[in-house]
């Protein structure tokens, strides 16, 4: 049996994937709420798939509950925050799991931590815990990092066609964990070291956010001379070697804008390339309020209250507000004690998630002069023409209306 701590937007589906490819799984969170919603027969987030996958997962058996399980295989996917003023990996939600789990294991157990975690944190945090507990790592307890690989709104897809990494201290435990990942997943699935395995996943978010923030940079350089920088990313582009990203509003979610900071933390003195790269990411969010406020001078609307955000989610067509742009937009506004702009995003029409949110799309459109295209949901792209008359600020470089401001 296969206990799986930790029933987010990675450890569910994980869970429910492997349960619906003939594993026996056992699902566990400390949230009573989740766990009920779960035996309610209710998944608790959007996804594509998901109500089917969670269906399919009851019917071969999978269960839910707020208790470890006593077991030899443990899958721990509990968040991993970073500090804000060190930048280092909070690592407390796993190795309290990890506690946990010495409580009720068997001798001989595997315990994967599924969590990103900067390189060596399993060193640093985890292996002391163990040892101090008096577990013999390798004999009463074995390690294995293999961390996901998925992004809302395509996660089912991703979990059966990515790629896989596995770090173990032994090469026949981490085959043996390879098996079960093997049970659903298509993509290749590569064994390494544990120390390999958490560099690697740290390293391929932090090249997404580098490139993300020179698309960023280039936005705001172009801006300040009054160049186009779609146009200018669409011609470099031709060239065979150059691939440069669309810019944005920022960056959410919690890989892009949160793992390159571990090795900021780890490595200060070494990561400056990756440590300017996270200020520019985290800065655009100001970046796209000062463009607000230019545009409401040119535009002659003195009242902010008629400026709308359309979007609140860190991506199109998920229901994810991690590290949202749109919030960071909105938290530096309260930080200047204004009030915050009028707010509005399809996936949360039933719910409030935001200060000054508007739950209904045509109120939200009376209600302002101007729109800003925080998130690009399909649901915008089946309405620009209720947005005519509108000012409007587009942050993605999508809508196909006439005189349309950009970043």
């Amino acid at each position: 049996m296969i206990n799986v701590i930790g029933l987010g937007y990675i450890g569910l589906p994980t869970a429910l994937m492997m349960a619906s490819h003939g594993l026996e799984v056992v699902g566990t969170d400390y949230s009573n709420e989740l766990v009920a919603m779960l035996n309610a027969g209710s998944t608790t987030f959007k996804e594509e798939g998901l109500v089917e996958l969670y269906a399919s997962a009851v019917r071969a058996g999978i269960k839910f509950t707020t208790e470890y399980q006593k077991t030899d295989m443990y899958i721990v996917s509990v968040p991993t925050p970073y500090d804000k003023f060190s930048k280092k990996v909070d690592a407390s939600y796993v190795v309290a799991a990890v506690r946990e789990v010495m409580k009720v294991c068997q001798k001989g157990s595997v315990v994967v931590v599924e969590s990103t975690i900067s390189p060596g944190t399993i060193d640093k945090y985890v292996r002391p815990v163990i040892e101090s507990n008096g577990f013999k790592i390798g004999e009463d307890l074995h390690l294995v990092h293999a961390p996901e690989r998925i992004i809302p709104g395509n996660m089912l897809y991703e979990l059966v066609h990515n790629n896989r990494t596995i770090g173990a201290d032994s090469r026949e435990v981490g085959e043996r964990v390879r098996q079960c990942y093997a049970s659903f997943c298509q993509g290749e699935i590569v064994v390494t070291d544990i120390r390999t395995a958490e560099m690697t996943k740290v390293v391929e978010n932090t090249f997404r956010a580098v490139n993300i923030a020179f698309a960023n940079e280039l936005a705001r350089i172009c801006r300040h001379d009054n160049m186009d920088v779609y146009e200018i990313i669409r011609i470099c582009n031709k060239h065979p070697r150059v691939n440069i990203l669309q810019p944005g509003p920022g960056v959410g979610g919690h890989c892009i804008s949160v793992d390159p900071w571990f090795l900021v933390g780890d490595y200060p003195q070494l990561a400056n390339v990756i440590s300017e790269s996270m200020k520019t990411n985290d800065t655009q969010p100001s970046f796209v309020l000062e463009r607000i406020h230019e545009i409401m001078r040119q535009q002659g609307i003195t009242d902010s209250n008629r400026v709308g955000l359309y979007g609140i989610t860190y991506k199109e067509n998920v229901d994810d507000i991690r590290e949202s742009p749109t919030l960071q937009l909105l938290g530096i506004q309260e930080h200047h004690l204004a009030s915050p702009l009028k707010n509005f995003d399809p996936f949360f029409t039933n719910k409030v998630v935001a200060p000054n949110q508007i739950l209904d799309f045509d109120q939200f459109l009376d209600s302002v002069d101007m729109v800003v295209i925080m998130v690009k949901h399909n649901h915008i792209m089946k309405n620009w023409s209720r947005l005519k008359g509108k000012v409007i600020l587009d942050c993605h470089n999508v809508c196909p209306l006439e005189n349309v401001y950009h970043i």
